[in-house]
């Protein structure tokens, strides 16, 4: 016992010991002391150990022994410490624990610092962000350079970036959408097995709550201590990446013109609606690409023009399209009458396609004109943009499809893979189809479509069919549209829609109890909020029944007294970073969706005692008792609305 004493005393660099109840320095080593120039004494008493901890790193050094004596878990550090002759010295601090007690162990590492400084103007004019984590199933981040936190929208003030900084480092996955985690989580993966780096292109969440896109490389490595790590260089492509994916939204419109006469553009995160393209109507052609606001429009449009018979469902499809835009699994399709330019009234078809979170495409056709005057120009059209669309529809996600049909021949003109394996061909099969016409019978023989079922799209206009992807073991449906109608006019192109027809998995109930305090309950369970200002954030969300809440909104009702400024900015952001953690702990990070810095409740995935109160069924008119989010003041408006109704009923 006496040798290994000596051994830790004088052998082991920097060797000292805590305490962790209570948390103190109970033992320091002789080579400690000589590492400082100083005596054990000095270390022992007073200030001790700390007051050698320079004065920049020693808020976050005493952080970190919390941490370990709280979570009674061993760690790494690396902070500065000040030498009794002044000289500064930089460390790597590894502590062990072993029940009450933690050793540490120091390495000197002012040499590998100094060889980083040397390598601070690569890093500071190489517009790359460097980042190292663990190998671990949930990684830690290690190092993150200053470009990357720029790239990550953190803030520029110390103190911030540091706290903001502190939520991150426990969780790489916090700063990955919760769509793309999983994807994310195979790359490491393949990186873990095959041991070579692998680049690629992410998606990753700034501070705000907005995405940014990144090409990088990873690889795996060795750390200092000789365990395993992920490293990764990365490039901001946002920029790039807006605008590829304009272009290819507007060769998407491009073949949508072909088979719908108006196409309209919900933005759900600015509430506004924007005519994109308004065939033979006068009136919508003077209002495109102007955005107008989305609610107030939709309804005078069905109030002014739609049959009043069927104004209930037109309403009803678009309320229900703005809360569930996301979550309904199937593209929402609707069937109305209403007046046309000339004055008559004509039956139509609608409906609404995702293009991302926050963005949606309106589209609709009328269903008694023949458009045979169009044929000509819609021929030439669909052929000019052949070209374009072949790569772009092979990988788009909607999975569309067209096709020439001139006679009994058939010509593919492009189709996403999805559509290409429901015809029974691979990719480089349909290509080298579009070159040349094939017999109908024999295009559709790989299929499971009969031949009399294509037959009746080409004469009905519209068919469904279900089938079993075999690559997924998903069961699936197909849309089909053809654009002519008249079985005189040759050729006809028809246009295909993969709609997912699998159920998708229930997650959590939840419940939210809004007469009354505030509460939230999943499964039952509720939900134990740590801060309590996350959770006026989340009833603020509730209160808003769906609609997006900006950060200074948010702002000026949880800190009324104060203005929106840096420093409150901040503030929210660590709010809402702290209900998305609570949200994630729970299994329900899916019910606040954020776009744009922007936030709002999915209310198609809760239960609300509001909601059901607010719907008008009897079941639920004696819900509201006279209370409503009693612990919070800004509640005081919308009580008086539900007063006033309760009162008139």
């Amino acid at each position: 016992m006496q040798e290994l004493e000596e051994i830790l005393s004088r052998q082991v660099s920097g060797f000292h010991r805590y305490c962790l109840e209570p948390l103190g320095l109970c033992y320091v080593s002789d080579n400690l002391c000589g590492l400082l120039k100083t005596t054990r004494e000095a270390l022992l008493d007073g200030a001790g150990y700390e007051g050698f901890v320079h004065p920049g790193d020693r808020e976050r050094y005493r952080a970190f022994l919390e941490t370990l004596a709280r979570e009674r878990r061993g760690g790494t550090i690396q902070y500065r410490l000040l030498r009794s002759d002044g000289q500064v010295l930089s460390v790597s601090d590894t502590l062990c624990v072993d029940g009450a007690m933690a050793g540490s162990v120091l390495s000197d590492i002012s040499e590998m610092r100094d060889e980083l400084g040397q390598l601070r103007f690569l890093s500071d004019t190489v517009p790359c962000g460097f980042l190292k984590y663990t190998c671990e199933k949930q990684p830690r981040i290690t190092y993150i350079n200053d470009r990357m936190l720029s790239m990550l929208g953190f803030p520029q003030e110390r103190d911030e970036r540091e706290e903001l900084l502190e939520f991150y480092r426990g969780n790489l996955y916090a700063l990955v959408p919760m769509e793309e985690r999983r994807r994310m989580q195979q790359y490491l993966d393949r990186v873990q097995r095959g041991g070579g780096p692998l680049a690629g292109e992410v998606t990753a969440l700034r501070c705000d709550g907005t995405k940014a896109h990144l090409f990088g490389w990873v690889t795996r490595a060795v750390d200092s201590r000789g365990e395993a790590e992920f490293q990764s260089v990365c490039m901001d492509v946002s920029q790039r990446y807006q605008s590829r994916k304009a272009a290819e939204i507007d060769r998407y419109l491009s073949a949508l013109h072909e088979v719908y006469d108006k196409i309209f553009q919900y933005d759900f995160s600015a509430s506004t609606v924007t005519c994109l393209y308004g065939r033979n109507s006068p009136m919508f052609r003077h209002l495109e690409r102007i955005p107008m606001q989305m609610q107030e429009v939709t309804d005078r449009w069905v109030r002014d023009t739609v049959l009043p018979e069927d104004q209930q469902a037109v309403l009803d499809f678009f309320h229900a399209a703005f809360q569930r835009r996301q979550r309904a699994g199937l593209p929402q399709q609707l069937r109305y009458r209403a007046r046309s330019s000339d004055g008559s009234w004509k039956r139509y078809m609608g409906i609404f396609l995702e293009i991302d979170s926050a963005v949606s495409l309106f589209c609709c056709r009328n269903l008694t004109a023949s458009r045979e005057a169009d044929l000509k120009s819609e021929n030439d059209s669909l052929k000019n943009i052949n070209e374009n669309m072949q790569e772009l529809m092979m990988h788009f996600t909607d999975g569309i499809a067209a096709f020439e049909i001139d006679g009994d021949l058939v010509t593919p003109l492009y189709a996403s893979d999805n559509v290409c394996g429901f015809f029974g061909f691979t990719r480089a099969e349909w290509m080298e189809l579009m070159k040349q016409k094939t017999p109908t019978a024999q295009f559709v023989r790989r299929s499971r479509i009969p031949y009399e079922e294509l037959a009746k799209i080409l004469t009905q206009g519209e068919a469904e069919f279900t089938y079993s992807d075999l690559s997924t073991g998903l069961t699936r449906r197909i849309k089909a549209i053809c654009s002519k109608r008249s079985q005189g006019s040759e050729p006809r192109y028809v246009m295909l829609y993969d709609l997912d027809a699998a159920p998708r998995e229930e997650g959590p109930k939840v419940y939210i109890r809004t007469f009354g305090y505030f509460d939230v309950f999943v499964d039952d369970k509720p939900i134990a909020f740590r801060i309590q200002k996350a959770k006026e954030l989340f009833a603020l969300l509730t209160d808003r029944r769906g609609g997006y809440v900006t950060s200074d909104e948010a702002i000026s009702y949880l800190w009324p007294e104060e203005p929106s400024s840096p420093v409150t900015l901040a503030r929210y952001r660590k709010v809402a970073l702290r209900l998305k953690s609570i949200l994630e702990e729970y299994g329900i990070p899916q019910v606040v969706e954020v776009v744009d810095g922007k936030r709002r409740l999915a209310t198609d995935l809760v239960r609300c005692d509001l909601y059901d109160y607010l719907s008008g069924r009897p079941e639920y008119a004696q819900l509201f008792k006279g209370s409503y989010l009693t612990n919070y003041s800004w509640s005081e408006t919308t009580l008086g609305g539900l007063t006033g109704d309760n009162l008139i009923g």
